[in-house]
């Protein structure tokens, strides 16, 4: 059968059953007049009674509806400026720098850079053409392909990842609060010498201070995250450019173009394609859920544009600030440098120190909002759709990235490499089923009103409202995934597992689905959509 063609058609399996039809009904009738009350003051929509009775409040709620064409607020110079802050985190110079500790070239840096750069603006396009064409946040968007309730699955999984890296983003935040803090008054350094639940009383200081300025941030929804990134990207740019020019400067207008030990022949390429490779896997949350910020884009042309800027021109330029800082360091003094934070250690200019520290904090708050805060805010809203909109998940997620105290897992090995690393090549899997359903299968024909609809004749609610294909297609290229990922004997491919793990996951998918009917249909989501003012 043609699995991709249009017109609605009923879920093959028991889904379509009688029985099962009336078990949703019976279900449905236990929504208590109370939740519904509580759950309308979540629903501030502008649309039709009737049409708003035909969705779940299960399922909808201001902060999951789509939203509206019509006053979309992110152009091209909102997408380039996420971009400009993500791209130039200091956990992304730190990766960088060390390419060029384990033997790689300055050539060979550009060329893995180059090769990632271009993979990641088409896997971003395809990602954001999703959250264009339908206004939807990934939560949202993965019911699509794993049915209204299996979304949780792929929601949790990259909801999980943000919610542990919010706090440490933020801890590393605070560590650099610290130095700024101490340069400018030298007699505060006693209170950095305790430690209170792995914490020094300056620590809990920065940590507490930086973390209420995110929740206050997150409070005023995406319309002020947006502003903030459109803010901090230039002063990111231009800091990094300025830190360039004096590590030039002081090494004489010259860098070293390679360390002592520069890898050559087939390790060499090996190396390029894997320093590649991981860059593409550490973008690998972004390409699940950038559709929660290109929900509000004006247009695909936006998108185009500001990812062209965004992705291969500014990784390029981030990609020569790494090599300036890494080898003119070099020159300098023979040393490696692990991050742009140890240049601003050794300013030797205290007025200059803070502004480079101030700079790298609101680098860090920026990558944070828009990386590690969005995804676990809209994962909260999914489960808790009735109770939860973007502001009360905001705080829930804050709430939970503090009590992990993530300075303790921080400096866990063990939790870094393995609990996350696990949960990242989980990412891989969830990418693949999710596109090669939408593209693939659907071909972009989404009946978005269904995305929120219970009834068991609605296209996404397939069995009981999961899909199992998609689940059993994501079991086996996980645990593929994280083979490859984590046991050491797979260490020469585990820089691929993403890619393994992301075909593995349309591979599967495509064959489980083959032969069966899925509905397909284009129906726009406008007449349950929400203004763009989040």
């Amino acid at each position: 059968m043609d699995e991709s063609r249009t017109g609605a058609q009923p879920p093959a399996g028991p889904s379509s059953g009688p029985d099962d039809h009336h078990g949703r009904h019976h279900e449905e009738e236990h929504i208590s007049d109370e939740e519904l009350h509580h759950s309308a003051t979540l629903i501030d929509v502008d649309i039709d009674p009737h049409t708003l009775a035909s969705l779940s409040p299960r399922l909808y709620n201001s902060d999951l509806a789509p939203t509206k064409r019509a006053g979309r607020r992110w152009g091209s110079y909102n997408i380039f400026a996420l971009w400009a802050n993500d791209v130039h985190s200091l956990g992304n110079y730190a990766f960088a720098i060390s390419l060029f500790a384990i033997g790689l070239g300055v050539w060979q840096i550009l060329l893995a850079f180059l090769f990632a750069a271009f993979l990641l603006f088409a896997l971003l396009s395809l990602s954001g053409f999703m959250g264009e064409k339908t206004g939807v946040p990934f939560p949202v968007m993965s019911r699509i392909a794993f049915g209204i309730y299996g979304a949780q699955i792929s929601s949790i999984i990259r909801g999980g990842v943000a919610i542990i890296w919010f706090g440490i983003q933020t801890y590393l935040a605070s560590v650099v609060a610290r130095v700024m803090v101490i340069a400018l008054w030298p007699s505060l350094t006693s209170l950095d010498t305790n430690s209170i639940l792995g914490l020094s009383t300056l620590g809990w200081f920065a940590f507490l201070v930086l973390w209420i300025i995110q929740v206050i941030i997150v409070s005023y929804g995406m319309d002020l995250i947006r502003k903030y990134e459109a803010f901090s990207g230039p002063i990111i740019l231009t800091t990094m450019l300025a830190l360039a020019i004096w590590i030039l400067s002081e090494a004489d207008w010259s860098i070293a173009m390679s360390t002592s030990n520069s890898l050559t022949g087939g390790a060499m390429w090996r190396q390029i394609f894997a320093a590649g490779a991981l860059w593409v896997a550490i973008y690998a949350t972004f390409v699940l859920n950038f559709c929660d910020f290109t929900r509000a884009a004006k247009s695909r042309t936006a998108i185009t544009r500001g990812n062209l800027v965004g992705i291969p021109i500014n990784m390029m330029f981030f990609a020569a600030i790494v090599v300036i800082l890494a080898g003119g360091q070099y020159r300098i003094n023979g040393q490696i440098i692990t991050s742009p934070a140890d240049i601003v250690q050794a300013v030797p200019n205290t007025a200059l120190l803070v502004l480079a520290s101030l700079a790298l904090i609101i680098l860090t708050i920026a990558v944070n909002l828009m990386a590690n805060f969005v995804a676990p805010i809209y994962m909260l809203a999914n489960l808790f759709p009735r109770h939860l909109n973007f502001r009360r998940a905001g705080w829930v997620s804050a709430i939970i990235g503090l009590v992990l105290l993530p300075w303790n897992l921080y400096n866990s090995p063990v939790v870094i490499e393995y609990f996350l690393g696990g949960l990242g090549a989980l990412l891989g899997p969830l990418f693949g089923v999710i596109m090669a359903d939408y593209w693939l299968i659907r071909k972009a024909q989404i009946n978005v009103p269904d995305l929120y609809k219970e009834e068991a004749t609605a296209d996404y609610h397939y069995r009981n409202g999961y899909h199992h294909q998609a689940i059993l297609a994501l079991i086996p290229a996980a645990a593929i995934s994280i083979v490859l990922a984590l046991v050491p004997t797979f260490h020469e491919v585990s820089p691929f597992a993403w890619f393994f793990g992301a075909a593995l996951g349309a591979i599967f998918y495509l064959a489980l689905v083959r032969g069966r009917t899925l509905p397909i249909q284009d129906v726009s989501g406008e007449p349950i959509a929400v203004p763009s003012v989040h």
